[in-house]
């Protein structure tokens, strides 16, 4: 009996997608039973060494090493927190940041105060500027690393924490008993004219209220001014809320724009975000300056921006932060931060950087990153941050200024400058003409530097010192001592320069966020760039077209 064309129709269809049932089966199978063998090897050597390797072994530090290990072979946001760390740190996963209204970094081995926010828990407290971290709620802190320490300091608001300070200046230990609340840092900490025409807002961080607060600053500065421009800010933004992300966007995009998509392994789960609200102003040229620690929800205002050619991005490229975590119980109440998906943009592509060293994003070339389409049909690249359309270089530092900053000499001074020096009571008084106080600071400290070069002649003098090269050997001592005294005049040379870093370590002391803002905003050679760009429409228009 043949079989007609029409059984033979419906017969290959039903043997392809028979056939494509079975290779995704077999597959899923062939992956479940790589884990199941690889768990087994596992699960073996873990045995062996514990019962036959020549040492008494910890398991719960030889098992931390495993997992570890295969965590640093994946991006450096997806963590492992044991039972330990949950209990003593709290990992907080709320999208409030609720603690002290302080940020801290290690200086000199210990946890040290670097910045408080005006009206937080700490202000009223009486922290300072250098104080540093003892103890937290009776625990040392010696060994903790800065995560360890920032999680714990936070929690909910009107829980209590009791802190030891030592502050160095005084050689005294000092008590708080500090009073947790929402910490509301300004994240619009300035807004007002640049120009005669040209509006400014600064964006430093995606926090509650972020959209909201810069509508209404946009809000005044066209209402109060003949606004025919605007440069906003998200240098040093390492970005917060995506939802704040969105409403920015909202602001200068049309009603229902696309402006982010997150997609994971899971297909279910990614979503599409599109702006809500009616905006203010589609119209008005826009220059967003960012640098390479703009990040995250930074990333995702920029580069939409620059999708939908509304403005120009200036700057340098942005850190490249484009990933979505997802915090998952693995048993014990231990825990893992896992990466489950990225952020695209509208053109299509994913910011995120694919390369690391050392835990930071790794600079891509741009032959290596894959070309997409803005509106207008203008050339993106993806991977490893948003390009911007102005690259405005940023000058290498020097090596002075270098050696100052790894030091932290610039904070340490500002510190010693405010304890001896009486409280300015606004900005306008605030003036700096103290040099030679900062220079005797440094000598009386014995604060020394090399240079690359210093370094790279002593590592040939040493290695070369069982060689019969004396007459070369004698030329590069002739160079150090022409090095020496070079440097011994680099302090003055670049006296400008540091005088400005000093200024804006006393000024942060002083007036907090906002006054920094202030104060830089007359000698920013980048805004002044944007400011230009903005009052030259032939050559605004011909960068986004």
């Amino acid at each position: 009996m043949k079989m007609t064309s029409r059984k033979k129709s419906i017969l290959i269809p039903l043997v392809l997608v028979t056939s494509i049932i079975l290779t995704s089966a077999f597959q899923v199978n062939n992956k479940y039973f790589e884990i199941a063998r690889n768990l087994e090897i596992f699960t073996n050597i873990y045995k062996e060494l514990n019962t036959h390797y020549v040492d008494d072994l910890d398991p719960n530090q030889l098992m931390r090493s495993g997992i570890d290990a295969m965590m640093n072979s994946l991006d450096p946001y997806t963590v492992f927190y044991s039972e330990a760390q949950v209990e003593s740190y709290r990992i907080s996963t709320e999208d409030r940041y609720n603690g002290l209204g302080a940020d801290m970094k290690y200086i000199d081995g210990k946890v040290t105060v670097t910045e408080i926010f005006e009206g937080g828990a700490a202000q009223k407290a009486g922290l300072k500027v250098g104080d540093q971290i003892v103890r937290i709620s009776g625990e040392s802190s010696e060994g903790r690393s800065l995560e360890e320490v920032l999680q714990f300091v936070r929690g909910y608001p009107g829980t209590t924490l009791k802190l030891s300070t030592f502050r160095p200046l005084e050689e005294k230990t000092y008590d708080f008993t500090l009073t947790r609340s929402t910490v509301e840092i300004p994240n619009v900490p300035y807004s007002g004219m640049v120009s005669d025409n040209v509006g400014y807002i600064a964006l430093t961080t995606f926090t509650p209220n972020a959209g909201k607060n810069i509508a209404a600053a946009l809000r005044t500065l066209r209402d109060e001014n003949d606004l025919q421009g605007l440069v906003l800010d998200l240098r040093d933004n390492g970005g917060g809320l995506l939802s704040e992300a969105v409403d920015i966007l909202g602001i200068f995009l049309d009603q229902g724009s696309l402006v982010v998509s997150t997609k994971g392994k899971v297909r279910d789960r990614d979503q599409n975000y599109r702006t809500r609200r009616m905006p203010i102003d589609t119209e008005l040229p826009l220059v967003v300056l960012v640098n390479k620690y703009s990040a995250s929800a930074s990333e995702i205002v920029s580069g939409a921006i620059q999708d939908y050619d509304r403005g120009v991005i200036a700057g340098q490229r942005t850190y490249g932060k484009g990933l979505v975590q997802n915090h998952h119980e693995v048993g014990y109440n231990s825990r893992i931060k896992v990466t489950t998906s990225k952020y695209y943009i509208p053109s299509g592509r994913c910011i995120q950087s694919v390369e690391y060293e050392n835990g930071e994003p790794k600079d891509i070339e741009d032959i290596k990153r894959e070309v997409f389409k803005t509106q207008n049909g203008r050339p993106v690249l993806d991977g490893g941050g948003v390009t911007p359309d102005l690259k405005l270089v940023k000058p290498d530092l020097p090596e002075i200024i270098k050696a100052l900053e790894e030091g932290n000499w610039l904070f340490k001074y500002a510190n010693h400058y405010v304890h001896h020096n009486k409280a300015v009571e606004s900005l306008e008084e605030f003036s700096y003409n103290s040099f030679e106080d900062f220079v005797g600071f440094l000598e009386k400290a014995g604060f020394v530097y090399q240079t690359g070069l210093e370094k790279s002649i002593e590592e040939i003098l040493r290695s070369s010192e069982n060689e019969h090269f004396e007459s070369v050997q004698n030329e590069l001592k002739g160079i150090q001592q022409k090095l020496a005294k070079v440097k011994s005049d680099d302090l003055e040379q670049h006296r400008g320069l540091i005088t400005e870093m000093i200024e804006e370590e006393l000024v942060k002391r002083y007036f907090f966020q906002e006054g920094k803002t202030r104060y830089n905003l007359n000698k920013d050679a980048e805004i002044e760039e944007a400011i230009q760009l903005l009052t030259d429409a032939t050559r605004y228009r011909g960068i986004i077209s």
